[in-house]
């Protein structure tokens, strides 16, 4: 397995070096006390700051001691910790402004071989605004500003370490916790208006009458799962967990208590699902409603496919398809290019089609992008279509990182990008869904720009 690159974090006694190293782990692993000398030995984890994953060590308080005495040792295990890693941390307190210990470690780290990022801890307010300004002198240039205790300022830590530890980032990632093994279950529910057969078309896919169905709308009241193994074109089994849900009939018209519930557990559904179907009535086309459901699946983040059933009945079909996309990209503007295909629940005409489209749709849908072939991407998007410059003050885009996938969800920074006209977030979000390959799944993007810590409003 890869090794992750390591972080080590060094400093004197007591300036929130087990306070960050908590936070970049995501859990209490270092004692923490106003008390110095808390920590003794090396304490190593893994961390995780927005798109970047590494191994962070906390150190020992840096002590002018004794090589033999136990402070000294525990010195010597902070030189290792740095002599060991790929980029070392200098914290510093702002509060209490550089002091002759911090030029003693300034003076060993400028000849350490280790790359080293400069860390003003305890900047909230106003308090460290002096200790910033005299750690311009130890010679590592401007300091990144942060609050440990806070969690402020970890966008800025983030795009110091980039340099660093870009090329270093494993290229296959373990999965996060969210993620789903590739040949686990499909998640795919079926959803879409009473009577459009929703139900049929479950009993295809099984090769037998599972659900109840009839020319009666609302049969189905529960949402169903069943197990299913799919064979693919190529012969291999895939498994899939079907879910039937009940037809969702427009608000207004669902008075009846049960119908309400039944409504409520297919909403449920969805929210289990990784894959949804909505299902149309070729006959009826695409209408209000349908752009209703379709709005609530991508609204909870789920892949969206469009299926247009009864197709072996349906008249006019080349209008009706080419009618049923332009619908779609009037009404569904927030995710271009959702799958649309056409099937028959009553010969089985289009199913195999279907699963694979969903099976894709997953894959799109769990997909992470490594920083680095991101940010390369984030390059070529902003040179080919520069962002504006609103009022005449340019808007700086300094990097991106996927933040989580499931749906895909990235976060941008850089300087005035809360000004970014929504047409350029759109822009962004569909040149990668060309360029990295997210098709028609949904896209989170957020925008974020640094807190300017000398900011008097």
């Amino acid at each position: 397995m890869s090794r992750l690159p390591t972080v080590a974090i060094v400093g004197r006694p007591n300036v929130g070096k087990s306070t960050l190293f908590n936070r970049l782990v995501g859990k209490k692993l270092a004692l923490v006390d106003d008390r110095p000398g808390v920590t003794r030995d090396r304490r190593e984890g893994d961390a995780h700051l927005i798109g970047l994953d590494f191994r962070i060590i906390d150190t020992a308080g840096y002590e002018d001691e004794d090589p033999d005495t136990l402070p000294g040792r525990m010195r010597r295990q902070t030189q290792a910790a740095v002599d060991g890693a790929d980029v070392a941390l200098f914290m510093l307190d702002a509060r209490a402004g550089v002091v002759p210990l911090d030029e003693e470690i300034a003076r060993w780290l400028r000849v350490a071989d280790t790359p080293i990022v400069l860390v003003a801890n305890k900047v909230e307010g106003r308090s460290g605004e002096q200790g910033v300004l005299e750690s311009l002198a130890l010679g590592f240039g401007d300091p990144v500003q942060l609050s440990a205790e806070h969690g402020e300022g970890m966008g800025d830590l983030f795009e110091a370490l980039l340099p660093h530890l870009d090329a270093l980032q494993i290229d296959e990632e373990e999965p996060d916790e969210d993620e789903e093994n590739p040949d686990a279950p499909l998640k795919l529910a079926i959803v879409g208006r009473p009577n459009a057969g929703k139900s049929t078309l479950v009993n295809r896919m099984l090769g037998e009458d599972r659900m109840i169905t009839g020319p009666e709308a609302g049969i189905t009241r529960d949402s169903i799962a069943i197990d299913w193994d799919w064979t693919d074109p190529k012969g291999r089994t895939r498994q899939v967990r079907l879910i039937d849900t009940a037809g969702m009939r427009k608000r207004a018209k669902v008075q009846d208590k049960l119908e309400k519930l039944s409504v409520a557990d297919a909403l449920h559904a969805v929210d289990f699902a990784e894959v949804v179907v909505l299902l149309l009535d070729a006959n009826l086309g695409l209408e209000a409603q349908d752009l209703r459901i379709a709005d609530r699946v991508l609204e909870e983040g789920r892949a969206l496919i469009i299926a247009l059933n009864k197709w072996d009945v349906a008249e006019n079909t080349s209008s009706l398809f080419n009618g049923v996309k332009k619908a779609l990209e009037d009404g569904l503007s927030q995710v271009k290019g959702v799958t649309v295909l056409t099937v028959s629940a009553a010969t089985g005409k289009g199913i195999d089609p279907l699963i694979q489209a969903a099976f894709d749709a997953r894959e799109a849908w769990s997909r992470r992008v490594g920083t680095g072939e991101l940010n390369r991407w984030f390059e070529r998007a902003i040179e080919a279509n520069p962002p504006p410059a609103p009022g005449g003050k340019r808007i700086k885009m300094r990097y991106v990182t996927q933040v989580k996938s499931r749906p895909p969800s990235f976060v941008v920074f850089g300087t005035r990008v809360d000004q970014l006209p929504a047409s350029y977030e759109r822009y962004l979000v569909n040149s990668m869904r060309r360029d990295l390959g997210f098709g028609g799944v949904p896209v989170r993007m957020m925008m974020r720009a640094p807190k300017n810590p000398f900011d008097q409003q």
